[in-house]
């Protein structure tokens, strides 16, 4: 196990935040997360220690929501995640990480901005096959390698305008079967080392705390609120993983 402190400094409020935002209240601000634990170990340490205090996450939220879900949207985009999963997997020894981060940071930040700017940014869109798959696909493929599934998938999600709770109802199912999908995966590839799942079992009982307080937050808060914050915490992140992915070619 970890033992450093300064580790835990960063990693205590990593996942608190992931649980915040798996319970409904601000999404995006969990992509904050594996760049905060990234700073004392690797993104692929971090994102390997994550995993299984996601998966425990992902139950809570799917009890916490449960029911509050739009099943037309589940149906869309959950087989084209598992696509994006398994090239995830497939690509995870040979892809240059900072590509990833500098594609997902560029679709994050472009797509805020044209929803800032469009005129009809009110007005909801409905669900659709061929953008719920395409989403969907790049959803799972960027969440296999450092857990940043949500910009893509909220670039198809948010322009709905869901109920709050529905919206992160189907978030929650959506990325509870595919982190567990991804499980099968990060063991063939020997990212559960007995350090990084001895450290995710210390970190273990801060999942259903953050979930809850997540929650918690949501149902006091109006759905414009959310719905700013999803796109604010969308373009901060965004233009993270971009400034980063840019930073990292450029001293490759």
């Amino acid at each position: 196990m970890i033992d450093d402190p300064l580790f835990y400094l960063c990693a205590v409020p990593a996942v608190l935040l992931y649980g915040i935002a798996k319970g409904g209240f601000g999404g995006n601000i969990a992509f904050l997360s594996v760049p905060l634990m990234a700073m004392v170990v690797s993104p692929q340490k971090a994102a390997a220690i994550l995993l299984p205090i996601l998966c425990a996450m992902d139950l809570v939220a799917i009890r916490t929501f449960r029911g509050r879900w739009d099943r037309t949207n589940l149906r869309i985009i959950l087989p084209a995640a598992m696509v994006g999963v398994a090239l995830g997997a497939l690509s995870f020894r040979v892809l240059n990480e900072q590509h990833i981060r500098l594609l997902i940071g560029t679709i994050a930040v472009l797509f805020v901005l044209n929803a800032w700017l469009r005129r009809d940014q009110t007005l909801a869109r409905p669900a659709s096959v061929w953008r719920g798959r395409f989403w969907g696909l790049v959803s799972g493929f960027t969440s296999f390698g450092i857990h940043a599934g949500g910009p893509p998938i909220n670039v198809y999600m948010l322009p709905q305008r869901l109920e709050k709770t529905v919206l992160m109802g189907t978030l929650a199912v959506f990325f509870t079967l595919v982190n567990w999908v991804k499980v099968p995966a990060y063991v063939y590839l020997g990212q559960f080392s007995t350090e990084n799942l001895l450290t995710s079992l210390a970190l273990m009982p801060l999942a259903p705390i953050g979930v809850k307080l997540g929650f918690w937050m949501l149902q006091r808060s109006n759905e414009q609120l959310i719905y700013r914050l999803c796109y604010l915490f969308l373009l901060l992140t965004g233009g993270k993983l971009l400034v980063e992915g840019v930073m990292g070619l450029l001293g490759s």
